[in-house]
């Protein structure tokens, strides 16, 4: 059963941090190399608003288990109808579906705000994270090769793209 999901608020955000910092720690789900702070996560929930949501789901008792942001692609105007995605599962809800019901309510959510483009920008190597994309609808746009070093490795980027 997917759990809830529902708006962010700045109760939330030592649980997203907390999420979002094991995948800074553990994985090339981020590019990030140190953890956010609790001043750096409430910088990033300010920047977002109701027009650059952030969702959260939640367990049975209430604790955040996942999350989910749209953000500006870049900031120039002319890119104010394309977004990019953001989602992250707590390590221990992982192959339940929740990653696709966040992608699937940001997909939803943006289609209501009017946006004409999602953007996904998923290291290249993890897969499972593209086939999510690829699967509600997302496209490879491009790649880009050995632009990030992380864990002592050189990493490739692949964009992808759900346009309406």
């Amino acid at each position: 059963m997917i759990p809830p999901i529902r708006p962010a608020i700045a109760a939330d955000l030592p649980a997203i941090n907390i999420i979002y910092n094991h995948y800074v720690l553990h994985s090339t789900c981020t590019y990030q190399l140190t953890p956010s702070t609790g001043a750096e996560r409430r910088a990033w929930f300010d920047q977002h608003s109701p027009s650059h949501p952030v969702m959260v789901a939640t367990g049975p008792d209430g604790t955040v288990v996942g999350w989910a942001s749209l953000s500006p692609f870049l900031s120039r105007p002319a890119y104010q109808f394309t977004v990019e995605d953001s989602v992250y599962v707590h390590a221990d809800h992982l192959r339940r579906g929740l990653g696709r019901a966040l992608l699937a309510n940001l997909l939803r959510r943006s289609d209501e705000l009017g946006y004409a483009n999602v953007i996904a920008i998923i290291s290249a190597d993890q897969e499972p994270s593209i086939a999510l994309h690829r699967e509600l609808g997302f496209v490879v746009a491009g790649r880009l090769v050995n632009v990030g070093f992380k864990f002592d490795r050189w990493l490739d980027v692949v964009f992808m793209q759900r346009s309406r």
